[in-house]
């Protein structure tokens, strides 16, 4: 399990992690063997579910960890190459998860039936109102907010299955 999890995420992580400390690689590889020993140790945390999402989160949490604990010991910031601060690397770092969260939620999506996803697409996504997206779906309006109803029940039963949900 281990080195599966090493093959296929030790790349990305080692880069989200050299962005957030400020391209120190030495503390960057650090802080990806301690996620990946962290994956070891817990494998009932990525059962169901993808593991990248929740390996970047240690990444971030260590590196947050670490930030912490420097400035509690009087050191206000993690090693800056680029002229970034450490509060620069962690809001990166938010973005990053959002962009995670994004993909978790997109692939969900894909588990729903076609005419569910339309219906979270046009209201949610594209912002259209009932009226329009039942245009655009060429259905009747009380059709578009059932689908949508339900559609958002089943999606969250999906992030559920997959660990992802609120």
């Amino acid at each position: 399990m281990l080195r599966a999890l090493y093959k296929e995420h030790s790349g990305p992580l080692l880069g989200y992690a050299l962005r957030l400390t400020g391209g120190d690689r030495r503390q960057a590889e650090d802080v990806v063997q301690q996620t990946l020993l962290r994956a070891w140790r817990h494998p009932e945390a990525l059962a169901g579910r993808p593991a990248r999402p929740w390996l970047f989160t240690v990444v971030r949490n260590l590196v947050a960890d670490a930030h912490r604990a420097r400035s509690a010991r009087g050191r206000d910031q993690l090693p800056i190459e680029d002229g970034t601060g450490a509060l620069a690397a962690l809001a990166a770092a938010d973005d990053i998860e959002r962009a995670l969260e994004c993909w978790t939620v997109a692939e969900a999506l894909g588990d729903l039936s076609p005419p569910h996803r339309a219906a979270i697409v046009e209201t949610y996504y594209h912002g259209r109102s009932v009226a329009e997206a039942a245009k655009v779906l060429g259905i009747p309006p009380g059709t578009v907010t059932s689908r949508a109803y339900y559609a958002l029940r089943a999606l969250k039963l999906v992030l559920e299955e997959r660990g992802s949900a609120p």
